[in-house]
C-alpha cells in the first residue's frame, strides 16, 4: 500500500531570494484570483477549457514560467471540485493568502545540500534544514507538489512525501483506545491501563474559549487581529498535543493493531451537550488524532483500525451484559448491572475496543 505524508522544511533564503520569493507568491496569488474570476463569471470549471483560455494571459499579465501557469489553473479548478463534491452552495473563491506550488523536477529539485526553485526570475539555490524530518530524506520516498509559505516571518516548504509500505495483517499486540475529555485518552493492551489526563488541556480549551468571546464582543480590528493569533495559537497547540501522545503511543507498542472509535459524527451529538459545554466537550481534533495515529502506526510497522462506538460505554467486557445503566456519567464509573464488575467509565470504552480488536484479528487471520 502508498503511504503518503506532508514533511515541513525550513529555507533559508538571503535578502534577494526572500524578495524573489515574495514576488513570486505574490504574483501566483493574483494569477489564482484571476483565473478564479475568470471560470466563476463564465462557468468553465473545466482545466483543458481554462488552460486554452487564460495561459498566455498568465504567462504575459503575470510573469508566471510555464510550469507555474499551468499549476494556477489546476489549484483553481481543484477548490471548485471541492465545492461541488461538499455540495456547498457555488460561488466566487476568493484567495488571500500568498502561496505557491511547485511541480518536482519541474519547479524544484534538491540539488546537492541546496534547494533549487522556481521564481518569476528563474532557479534560485535556497539552504534548507530537515530537522525532525531527516527520514522522508533519505532516498526512499518519492516527492509531489509542493507548497511554499511564509509564516510567522519563516519560509516553510510543504511536501507531499509517497512510499510503498507492506501492508501488515497480523500484529503481536492489540490496543483499545478510547478518546475522550478528562482523560484525552485511555489505552488498554490487555494488562495495562494507561491514562493520559485531559483535565489541564479542558482548562486550557475554556480559558481560550473565554478570551475568544471577549475579543469578539470588542468588534475593533485589534481585537479581530488579536482573534487569529490565538486561533492559530491554539491549533499549533492541538496539533502539538496529538503529535506527541500517538508518536508515544507508537514508540510504545510494536507491530500492533490499534482501534478507536469512529467519531466521524461527534460534532452532530451537540444537541446533547450543554450550551456552555459544547466547544469544550465536542471540538477536540479526535479526527487529527486519528490521522496522526494512522500513519505513525504504518511507519512503526502497526496498524490503525476504527469501529463502531454504539454501545462500547455501556457494554460489560467481563459478561458482555449490555444496559444504559451499567454507566454513571456523573461519577465517571462503570458497574454491570448483571456480574457487577466495577471500573472507571473510560476504561471501560478502552477494554471494549481492545475485545473489538481481538476479535477482528480472529477473523482476519482464519
Amino acid at each position: 500500500m502508498k503511504l503518503t505524508v506532508t514533511a515541513q522544511i525550513k529555507l533559508l533564503p538571503d535578502e534577494s531570494q526572500i524578495e524573489l520569493l515574495k514576488q513570486t507568491k505574490t504574483s501566483y496569488l493574483e494569477a489564482c484570483n484571476y483565473i478564479s474570476e475568470t471560470a466563476f463569471n463564465n462557468n468553465v470549471f473545466k482545466n483543458s477549457k481554462l488552460h486554452d483560455d487564460c495561459y498566455y494571459d498568465l504567462r504575459a499579465k503575470f510573469r508566471l514560467p510555464s510550469q507555474m501557469a499551468c499549476s494556477v489553473t489546476k489549484y483553481v479548478v481543484s477548490k471548485y471540485k471541492s465545492i461541488k463534491a461538499n455540495k456547498h452552495k457555488l460561488t466566487l473563491v476568493n484567495f488571500k493568502k500568498p502561496m505557491y506550488e511547485l511541480v518536482y523536477n519541474r519547479d524544484y529539485s534538491f540539488v546537492k545540500d541546496v534547494l533549487s526553485l522556481n521564481t518569476l526570475a528563474g532557479r534560485i539555490k535556497v539552504p534548507y534544514i530537515t530537522t525532525g524530518k531527516d527520514q522522508y530524506f533519505d532516498g526512499t520516498w518519492s516527492f509531489g507538489t509542493a507548497i511554499i509559505k511564509h509564516k510567522h516571518g519563516k519560509w516553510i516548504m510543504s511536501i507531499p512525501v509517497t512510499k510503498e509500505v507492506a501492508e501488515m495483517n497480523s500484529f503481536s499486540n492489540t490496543v483499545g483506545i478510547d478518546l475522550g475529555v478528562n482523560f484525552l485518552a485511555t489505552v488498554y493492551d490487555g494488562n495495562k491501563t494507561t491514562f493520559y489526563n485531559g483535565r489541564g488541556i479542558k482548562q486550557k480549551r475554556a480559558n481560550y474559549s473565554k478570551t475568544r468571546k471577549e475579543l469578539q464582543q470588542k468588534q475593533t480590528s485589534s481585537a479581530r487581529h488579536r482573534l487569529k493569533t490565538i486561533g492559530s495559537r491554539e491549533n499549533r497547540w492541538m496539533n502539538d498535543v496529538n503529535h506527541c501522545i500517538t508518536k508515544a503511543l507508537c514508540t510504545k507498542y510494536d507491530n500492533t493493531l490499534f482501534v478507536l472509535e469512529d467519531l466521524t459524527g461527534i460534532r452532530n451529538a451537540t444537541e446533547k451537550v450543554k450550551l456552555k459545554n459544547r466547544y469544550i466537550t465536542v471540538s477536540w481534533a479526535f479526527y487529527d488524532f486519528r490521522q496522526k495515529l494512522t500513519y505513525k502506526s504504518i511507519l512503526y510497522g502497526s496498524s490503525t483500525i476504527t469501529v463502531d462506538p454504539k454501545y462500547t460505554s455501556q457494554k460489560c467486557p467481563i459478561c458482555a451484559h449490555t444496559e444504559k445503566g451499567n454507566r454513571n456519567k456523573r461519577t465517571h464509573t462503570f458497574k454491570c448491572k448483571h456480574c457487577g464488575y466495577q471500573t472507571n467509565d473510560d476504561r471501560i470504552g478502552a477494554m471494549n475496543l481492545y475485545n473489538m480488536g481481538t476479535e477482528y484479528q480472529s477473523i482476519v487471520t482464519i
